[in-house]
């Protein structure tokens, strides 16, 4: 994915601030966080195995509580850290849940419909570059039910396209000029960089958007919470779950 001069970057930052503005009304609707938290059921049924002869056996789904650990992409999400319960729902997807390469790829394009044919064309050839080969998602909240963040991590083969991606993604960010610079991410200042919305009083929850990488894994973050906002927990949220992509062992 070749880098664009500096006035096709501007064009294509042009094009791509409606998905921008999409991104920021998905994350504001998480004004209401606090009381669909309160009221959403976060219980996963589960059914234990038990052999008499042997006493309780082990459940083979493990710590579902915690999040899947059934697949290799599922293994690099970070298991739900203390203090912190599986979110609510990212749409049809659930809170823990994965697509396919396919499914993930036809999802990315859906989202450029409301462009125009030229520059939806365009986008799409660029999801084709990327190469998807899967995606995972999983959202946390609070136990105090005052932070959500929802995490998203897709897998490419094509580790260029992967930084490409980061990179644009960041320039488009830091081109709209209501976001602010969020905290640095402690060990990855070259590869994970956080946006603040625009500042505004008027509302009591405030949200705050990470991108990050590491070699074919390309991460987003969106997170939303009551004011004060709490930026330092998001920022070590996302350092640990780069983390755990380096060295799962230790993040579990």
């Amino acid at each position: 994915m070749p880098r664009a001069g500096r006035g096709g970057a501007r064009r294509v930052v042009l094009a791509a601030v409606p998905f921008v503005l999409v991104l920021a009304a998905v994350a504001g609707a998480a004004a209401y966080t606090k009381i669909t938290v309160d009221d959403a059921d976060r219980t996963v049924p589960t059914s234990l195995w038990h052999n008499p002869s042997q006493g309780p056996g082990r459940d083979p789904a493990g710590e579902v509580a915690r999040g899947r650990a059934s697949t290799e992409l599922s293994k690099l999400l970070l298991p739900v850290p203390h203090g912190y319960r599986l979110g609510p729902d990212v749409g049809a997807h659930g809170n823990d849940s994965e697509l396919s390469g396919s499914v993930a790829t036809a999802e990315m394009k859906e989202g450029s419909r409301g462009l125009a044919g030229k520059q939806r064309r365009e986008l799409d050839k660029r999801i084709d570059k990327l190469h998807v080969q899967g995606l995972a998602i999983r959202s946390y909240t609070s136990m105090a039910n005052d932070l959500t963040i929802r995490t998203e991590l897709v897998r490419m083969k094509d580790t260029k396209a992967v930084r490409d991606l980061y990179d644009f993604r960041t320039g488009l960010f830091d081109a709209i000029g209501p976001f602010r610079d969020g905290p640095a991410v402690g060990g990855h200042k070259k590869n994970a960089r956080c946006f603040l919305q625009p500042k505004d009083s008027k509302h009591k929850i405030e949200s705050m958007y990470c991108m990050a990488y590491d070699g074919g894994t390309s991460l987003s973050f969106t997170a939303s919470g009551i004011k004060p906002f709490a930026a330092s927990a998001v920022v070590e949220l996302v350092k640990d779950q780069l983390d755990h992509i380096t060295s799962p062992g230790e993040y579990v």
